[in-house]
Order: C-alpha cells, then sequence, then structure tokens
C-alpha cells in the first residue's frame, strides 16, 4: 500500500451502462487525480441505481486552521457534485485525530491543538462549508464519537491491523526515517485512526487531497480486516495558487481566502494566466465540461480570453457572495482598471504629519511594515491621489489622500 506506486486507472468491466450511472461516473472522474478503483466505483454506482440506496461519501476534515482558501474547496466542489447525484455526503470533522495530528508532507511532527482551538475551528469550517455544500441534507459527525470509544484495548487491538514495515512505506516516514528525524509513535496511530472511521461510517468512497492517499488507502485496508466492502477512494489535486507555480498556500501569499470581500475575490481571479484559467475552470467551476471545452475552442478560435476569464471570476464570486456582489465587483474591477479609485475603499485618520511615506503605508494597513512600503515606493507601486510617488523620502504634509499600493489597496486617509 504505497503512496509511491501509483497505481494504474483501471477501466470498467461492465459491456453497458446506464446514462445515470455513465453522468454518475463523469461526474465522478471530473478534473480528479485517480478515482480507485474505478471498476469496483462503477459497481457502487448500479447498485445504488438498482435499489435506490444512496451511496455513503466521506469526507474528513482536521480542524487545524480556522480559514479556508478555494484550494480547500476543490474536494468540497467534488462533494456537492456527489451530492447532487443524490448520494450522502458525510462531513468528518476530525476532532480526534487532530489531537493527534496528521504527519502528512511534515517534516517534524506537528503539534496539536487544545480542546477549545478545535472546537472553533470546527465552527468557522460549518460556516464556510455551508457556502458550498447543503449540510442540512449532509450528515455530518465527529470521530471522537467512536476514537474516545475505542479505550485503550481497541487502540492496541486496532494497531495490530498493520506492520510498522507497511506504515514505513509512506513518503514522509520513509524520508525522515532515513534522515533519521524523529518519529514519534502516536504518528503512527494517524493513519490508522483515520481509516479505521471509514470502518465506524461504513463509507462507500473516501475523498482527499493527492497528499491523503495512503491514509485513505488505509480505510479500504481496515474495512476488509473488519469485514466491510472496502471503500473506493477518489483524490483531488492541489489547486495551483495566483503565482501559478506553487499550490495555493497562505504561507505563499498565492490565495483565494473564501470569506474575503467580493471585490478582492474578483480581482484576485481575473489575475490568473489565462493557461491556469482552464485548470481553474475544471477543478472550481461547475459548469459541464463540455460547455467549458467549447468555451475554450472558442479562446483559441480567436475568442478574447478575458471574457471566460470574467466567467469565471463571476461564478466563483457568486458562489460565495451573491449575484449581486458579482455584478458589483465586475464594475469595480473594471472601473480600476480604467485607473478609477473604488467606491468601498477604508477610511481612517491619522495624526503625525508631516509623516515619512513608510510609516504613513505601515499605519495606513497597506503595507506589513515601513521596509516593504519602501520597497513598493521604489517599485514604482505607490501612488497618492494618483500620482506615482518616486522619492522614498518623501513626508506626507497635512491632507485628505487616497493612498494607493499595488493594484488593489487602497485607503482614503486624514492625515493630521
Amino acid at each position: 500500500m504505497s503512496s509511491n506506486t501509483p497505481a494504474a486507472a483501471e477501466q470498467p468491466s461492465s459491456p453497458a451502462l446506464s446514462d445515470g450511472v455513465r453522468h454518475a461516473l463523469e461526474v465522478s472522474l471530473r478534473g480528479c487525480s485517480e478515482l480507485l478503483p474505478q471498476a469496483d466505483w462503477v459497481k457502487k454506482l448500479q447498485r445504488a441505481e438498482a435499489t435506490g440506496q444512496p451511496l455513503r461519501v466521506k469526507f474528513g476534515m482536521d480542524p487545524t486552521a480556522p480559514d479556508l482558501h478555494l484550494g480547500h474547496t476543490v474536494v468540497f466542489n467534488k462533494l456537492r457534485q456527489l451530492q447532487d447525484l443524490g448520494h450522502t455526503v458525510i462531513p468528518l470533522i476530525g476532532d480526534f485525530t487532530t489531537m493527534i495530528g496528521d504527519p502528512s508532507g511534515r517534516n517534524s511532527t506537528r503539534p496539536p491543538l487544545t480542546r477549545e482551538q478545535i472546537e472553533e475551528n470546527a465552527r468557522t469550517y460549518f460556516d464556510q462549508l455551508r457556502l458550498v455544500l447543503d449540510l442540512d441534507k449532509a450528515e455530518v459527525r465527529y470521530n471522537s464519537e467512536w476514537g474516545d470509544a475505542l479505550g485503550s484495548r481497541g487502540m492496541i487491538e486496532l494497531a495490530g491491523k498493520y506492520t510498522v514495515a507497511r506504515m514505513l512505506e509512506r513518503d514522509d516516514f520513509t524520508k525522515r526515517f532515513a534522515s533519521q528525524t524523529p518519529i514519534s509513535v502516536h504518528e503512527f496511530l494517524y493513519p490508522l485512526v483515520q481509516g479505521y472511521d471509514s470502518v465506524a461510517l461504513k463509507s462507500d468512497i473516501e475523498l482527499g487531497g493527492t497528499d491523503q492517499k495512503f491514509n485513505l488507502l488505509m480505510g479500504r485496508h481496515l474495512q476488509a480486516e473488519y469485514g466491510q466492502e472496502p471503500q473506493c477512494i477518489l483524490t483531488m489535486p492541489l489547486l495551483v495558487g495566483l503565482d501559478g507555480v506553487d499550490k495555493m498556500s497562505k504561507s505563499k501569499n498565492n490565495y483565494i481566502g473564501i470569506t474575503e470581500p467580493a471585490n478582492t475575490m474578483f480581482a484576485k481571479v481575473m489575475s490568473i494566466s489565462d493557461t491556469l484559467m482552464w485548470n481553474w475552470f475544471e477543478l472550481l467551476s461547475f459548469r459541464p465540461m463540455a460547455e467549458v471545452a467549447a468555451l475554450k475552442a472558442e479562446t483559441e478560435a480567436g475568442r478574447n480570453p478575458r471574457d471566460a476569464k470574467v466567467m469565471l471570476a463571476k461564478e466563483i464570486t457568486t458562489r460565495f457572495h451573491s449575484a449581486a456582489a458579482a455584478e458589483a465587483a465586475e464594475a469595480d474591477f473594471n472601473n480600476r482598471a480604467r485607473g478609477g479609485i473604488p467606491d468601498d475603499i477604508p477610511e481612517l485618520s491619522l495624526s503625525g504629519a508631516p509623516m515619512p511615506i513608510g510609516n504613513l503605508l505601515k499605519a495606513a494597513g497597506l503595507v506589513a511594515s515601513t521596509g516593504e512600503g519602501l520597497r513598493m515606493v521604489d517599485g514604482g507601486g505607490v501612488r497618492i491621489d494618483g500620482t506615482v510617488v518616486s522619492d522614498r523620502g518623501l513626508k506626507v504634509e497635512a491632507a485628505t489622500m487616497v493612498l494607493q499600493v499595488g493594484k488593489r489597496k487602497f485607503a482614503r486617509v486624514t492625515l493630521s
């Protein structure tokens, strides 16, 4: 069960699929990295169609941070697609596993969170999940329901279902072991407990990012150990961020938070490259792929790619705000593109005139430090009332003015 060796795509063996099953399979495969075993998933879809019994779709979330970005919604979108097909989506809050700490992709032990931090983050997750999923039709669960009940005896029995040698096949453990980086014994428990979640939920399929493949396969293994029909697994790729290079991440500052203001969200989507846009259409849009393919063909034939990007920006902004907010954001973006000043910029009053430009930008909240402010001045990225500031030694006199840093940061400041 090594995460190093991608399993070959398995083609369904059924000679003829119904239109409903074929459509469900197409929806399942859209944008995914792997669907394993695909033939088993087809059988599950056929059974669900024949019996009218919805399949159980598991997705586990450890509430390790309160804020989500568009990268997280790649899996949420797939959950919504499967929910719209009539299946039971199970958002699983890993309040028990969070106290262990997921070692996936880590070169050090992840510190566990307190119960208070977990509960606060979980509440925020639900508020944000509701923007994509119909939580009223979902089966929301917490893995402390069965994790706490396992007790010492149950945990020892669970640990007996897997070997250390197989556990060390996992990439991050292999690298840490080879480099003599410490691995705590409790970290081996994480994939076991996540896998046991699938047993407790009797899940038919589990979704996750490509970095979760080992853990998802553990669920299949343990279900077989406990005499259940093994779940299928569906992994989704990690979304490339605004820079077009690295995965979307707050640490890389190439992300779009799903609670960001509509105008900011729209403008950030418009900033991505024309090439990256099509990947985002596949992973983030709910438009049928046939429609996306037609739009791409029109663009390759000469249509302005900006038209397609506006469609994507409006769809995403509408999802997390409203259609009216998306229309207003488009108007705001066009106004900025013409050199205009947005209507909804923050207003504040500051004292200390004459104030050095770097200090003023920091005090206005437009940069994180005076040094960053001066670097923006050096790069021509600072304007006062539309005029570029080129003198890093400028001391700004008392006045009311509009400060601008880059293309998207504005503030109306009264300096006294």
